[in-house]
């Protein structure tokens, strides 16, 4: 056993919690004054100043990537505000519309599908990191978000937890929008793949785990989902909507994830 290991063995969980959290905000300081202030992320605080609360009281939709979207009638939700996922904008052309939003905080994915995301139109939000892959358009916005510091932010100006999920990241980007109901689908929480979680692996074939079996086709480096930190960041989020009154739906067609009141995609947006 390492010292380290024997250390967290014999130190109370929460005085071990708060050591580690104290030391990544050590490891995160210079990170996070060189990201407060460089030209690229101050044009992007600028713009997210301009998005906060500009829907307060309205409603927004999540989208996830789940194959439950191709049982979903996505059509019902085509005038709704809505945030997309990562490569959503394979689903488009079928659609026939396009995401108000679209969002993406993971490196590989980013890495991958630049020129991709370069394309579009959208108000674009991504991670600060991206920088090594994207140039500044007036649609993009880059996040300072982290894998560690668990938090809800508020305001996403300043520094977001990503919480194992780009869905979590969306949340807090729709909370600093001011958007008073939010619901999920797409959200299926589950994943065909397994192994360890975080772990990159490259796809074989093609993808059993979204909505396009091109999603993660074969030759995709990804990293597998960490559906228990995942689960931790949806209940953090939950309590900050619940605290100020707002609420977050869960209209996924046969999804697993249990901690948001669940609603029939079908009825609620009939």
């Amino acid at each position: 056993m390492s010292i380290k290991e024997t250390i967290k063995q014999i130190t109370p969980q929460p005085v071990w919690d708060l050591a580690r959290n104290s030391w990544d905000g050590v490891k995160r300081s210079g990170e996070s004054l060189q990201a407060a202030l460089h030209p690229w992320r101050r044009d992007s605080i600028r713009k997210l100043t301009a998005l906060k609360d500009i829907h307060r009281g309205e409603r927004c939709v999540i989208i996830g990537n789940g194959p439950s979207l191709n049982q979903t009638d996505v059509s019902k939700i085509k005038d709704e505000f809505t945030f997309g996922l990562n490569r959503i904008y394979l689903a488009f052309e079928e659609w026939g519309f396009e995401t108000s939003f679209l969002l993406s905080v993971n490196d590989l994915v980013i890495e991958q599908c630049a020129q991709d995301f370069r394309s579009l139109r959208m108000p674009c939000f991504f991670t600060w990191r991206a920088r090594k892959h994207i140039q500044p358009q007036e649609n993009f916005h880059f996040l300072y978000t982290t894998y560690t510091g668990p938090k809800f932010a508020q305001d996403v100006r300043g520094r977001v937890w990503e919480g194992a999920t780009v869905t979590y990241t969306a949340l807090q980007l729709a909370y600093h929008m001011g958007f008073s109901t939010v619901v999920l689908i797409g959200v299926d929480h589950s994943f065909a793949s397994k192994g360890k979680p975080n772990e990159t692996v490259v796809s074989q074939g093609d993808d059993p785990n979204h909505f396009n079996p091109k999603y993660f086709g074969k030759g995709f480096r990804w990293q597998l989902p960490d559906l228990e930190t995942s689960e931790i960041a949806y209940k953090i989020a939950k309590q900050a909507f619940e605290a100020e009154g707002r609420e977050v739906l869960d209209a996924t067609v046969g999804g697993r994830l249990q901690v948001f009141r669940k609603v029939d995609f079908d009825e609620y947006f009939g």
